[in-house]
């Protein structure tokens, strides 16, 4: 069971993705949806999953949302996958819970970033650290002109803008 934390544009894509190989979801976000549980379901629904991917915004609401009391509620064994942004996860909790064998992680972003040399999460057990890559995918710069040259012609034309962020989102 893959739960899925933050069941926006990104999380979507994640599952569609992941469920060309079977895997069954739980998906939560920080507001109810249809079929998207609230994040003070976590507690309940962070047991059941096998594999927790974070693709929240940071904000002042996420910021440490997965602390020591958020892992403690992951199944023994279980995958933290952090591709959002560091600070949603604390450091420490994240390496004590390694050293302790209580969980995995696979992050794609830490807090610090970059992470220093000789940080204790280099030689953690259980962790596979990469370099802040995981929004590099073919024609991604193809895309982003596409989007500034939309955005620009928006503006010129006093169109609202797309992708504004609001409160963090």
């Amino acid at each position: 069971m893959v739960l899925i934390l933050g069941y926006g544009s990104i999380g979507r894509a994640v599952e569609a993705r992941l469920a060309t190989f079977g895997a069954r979801f739980l998906r939560v976000a920080m507001h109810a949806q249809k079929g998207v549980s609230p994040a003070s379901e976590l507690p309940s629904l962070l047991p059941q999953a096998d594999i927790v991917v974070v693709l929240l915004p940071l904000t002042d609401a996420t910021r440490g949302v997965v602390d020591a009391g958020f892992i403690s509620k992951m199944r023994r064994g279980a995958l933290l996958v952090n591709a959002a942004r560091g600070p949603i996860v604390e450091t420490q909790a994240l390496n004590e819970s390694l050293r302790a064998g209580q969980i995995r992680a696979a992050l794609d972003v830490t807090d610090p970033e970059p992470l220093p040399d000789g940080h204790p999460l280099w030689s953690a057990p259980g962790i596979l650290i990469t370099p802040h890559i995981g929004g590099w995918v073919r024609k991604r710069l193809d895309r982003s002109w596409r989007l500034v040259a939309e955005q620009v012609g928006r503006f010129s034309r006093g169109e609202p803008l797309r992708n504004v962020v609001v409160e963090g989102y």
